[in-house]
């Protein structure tokens, strides 16, 4: 049987969709008030289970007869003051999966990480799986809590467990409503006039999902793997999704005075109203970053072509508007 945990969530929920296609058995870890995505609702063959990553007993519960085990939880924040909890759920909690996988003989882990995880790279190449991360003045707390879950991961397959790690790019889809990437094309939708000069890695879910099963499936192992459709630059992505969605393309180019400026103001803002604000220090100076990034190996490992991103902007505007 196959354990997955972050089921919930925008991959975990593709993923499960993708396996229970394939003919999988999937244990499905959620937490106990979550809500099941609309996405595998009406899907029987799921077994669900309440466990938290963090709660090491009822997390040995759910593992009983698991052979192989996605990884896909994760706390995704930019906030500085999630840093602790980020970092027990992002690296305690999968230290807690590894070592328990090792004493149950599960013989298949996929960890899902990041591109943050990923070194910046030499100007003007593409990023690769081979770039060094080092820590940094400019380094954000979730690429820190991801390079640390990634040493344990490593540290895990020293010890005897096969393992393997995707690193996707931006992950987009239809599905994912107005949470995460989807929280851009509303912005869009509601008529955002400004764009960042940086550039980004961009990749559909469902490649994502297909690409971790592949992977699962292959005898590869101790290695790590890009999942990246295409690279845009912020202003043509963001006047893509304005041409399919109706509304006027972003016009004003964005300067780091301006988002330095902007960060300043949601301090205040946060100060007096204790309302937390989206923009933090360190979107503001990601925005202008270009990160571009190789996906040749993945491509050339699994012979595997991507689905075009201009295609995927497309069906995820067509449901924004329908739905």
């Amino acid at each position: 049987m196959i354990l997955v945990t972050g089921a919930t969530g925008f991959l975990g929920s593709e993923l499960i969709r993708q396996l229970i296609l394939k003919g999988e058995k999937v244990r499905a870890i959620k937490r106990e008030y979550s809500n099941l995505p609309t996405l595998l609702k009406n899907e029987s063959e799921i077994e669900w289970f309440n466990a938290d990553i963090l709660d090491y007993f009822t997390l040995k519960n759910a593992m009983e007869g698991i052979t192989k085990v996605y990884h896909c939880a994760a706390f995704i924040s930019f906030d500085p003051a999630d840093r602790k909890m980020m970092r027990k759920v992002n690296v305690e909690g999968t230290i807690n999966l590894l070592n328990l996988s090792m004493d149950m003989n599960v013989s298949r882990f996929l960890h899902v990480s990041s591109v943050a995880a990923l070194g910046e790279g030499k100007k003007e190449e593409l990023i690769t799986e081979n770039e060094h991360w080092e820590h940094g003045p400019n380094s954000s707390n979730y690429s820190i809590s991801k390079y640390e879950s990634e040493m344990e991961v490593f540290r895990a397959n020293a010890e005897g467990l096969n393992t393997i790690i995707v690193n996707p790019s931006i992950i987009i889809g239809k599905n994912a409503g107005n949470q995460g990437s989807g929280q851009l094309f509303e912005s869009i939708q509601k008529g955002l006039n400004y764009y960042p000069g940086g550039s980004f890695g961009y990749v559909d879910v469902e490649d994502v999902a297909k690409s971790m099963i592949l992977l699962m499936d292959s005898d590869i192992s101790d290695e790590r793997f890009i999942i990246n459709a295409e690279n845009w630059s912020y202003q043509d992505f963001f006047t893509e999704i304005a041409i399919n969605l109706g509304k006027r393309p972003p016009q004003i180019a964005l300067k780091p005075w301006m988002m330095n400026l902007a960060y300043l103001g949601t301090r205040f803002l946060t100060f007096f109203t204790g309302k937390k604000h989206g923009l933090t220090k360190e979107t503001a100076s990601s925005a202008f970053k270009k990160r571009n990034f190789s996906n040749e190996k993945v491509k050339k490992t699994l012979n595997l072509e991507f689905k075009p991103i201009k295609q995927s902007i497309s069906e995820i505007c067509h449901n924004f508007q329908t739905h």
